[in-house]
């Protein structure tokens, strides 16, 4: 996998699975100097991460301090970063989009693991579904690291 200097996890709203995806990320050790972050793909305007994904994310012992959405804007679209949709359909939203200014590489997560099920999205269910959503996140960012790391070979 080619180096990046910033990695961006988009969802939808930049409430719940990006920011977890971010923050499980951060979690892992990168063999290079990489910013992790998180936008979502429609924010009017700064929000605090979903409830449930905040108390997920405690209770796996992750600091949600200074979390807050973000919109994603052209200059998050540079040659030297990776964006990574959790959908196929933001995916395909970005790359619409964005046609004229996008010099960013944009790939669905599951893609770039070889997983077949995309991250489901968690919005208005149950804390459960949450939990189930970071488990599944952790499997998933784990393996990505490993791809990265061993891209540095």
């Amino acid at each position: 996998m080619k180096r990046y200097n910033k990695i961006i996890f988009v969802c939808d709203s930049g409430t719940a699975r990006a920011p977890m995806a971010e923050a499980i990320m951060k979690e892992y050790i990168i063999k290079y100097p990489v910013e992790i972050e998180s936008r979502g793909l429609v924010v009017l305007f700064p929000e605090p991460l979903n409830q449930k994904t905040e108390a997920v994310l405690i209770s796996n012992g992750i600091s949600t301090e200074h979390q807050m959405s973000k919109q994603l804007m052209e200059e998050d679209l540079q040659p030297e970063h990776l964006i990574i949709a959790m959908e196929s359909a933001q995916k395909q939203k970005i790359l619409e989009e964005y046609k004229d200014s996008l010099k960013a590489e944009v790939e669905v997560l599951t893609d770039l693991t070889g997983d077949e099920l995309e991250i489901l999205n968690p919005y208005g269910g149950t804390l459960q579904s949450y939990g189930l959503c970071y488990e599944t996140l952790n499997k998933t960012i784990k393996k990505l690291v490993n791809l990265i790391n061993e891209g540095e070979g």
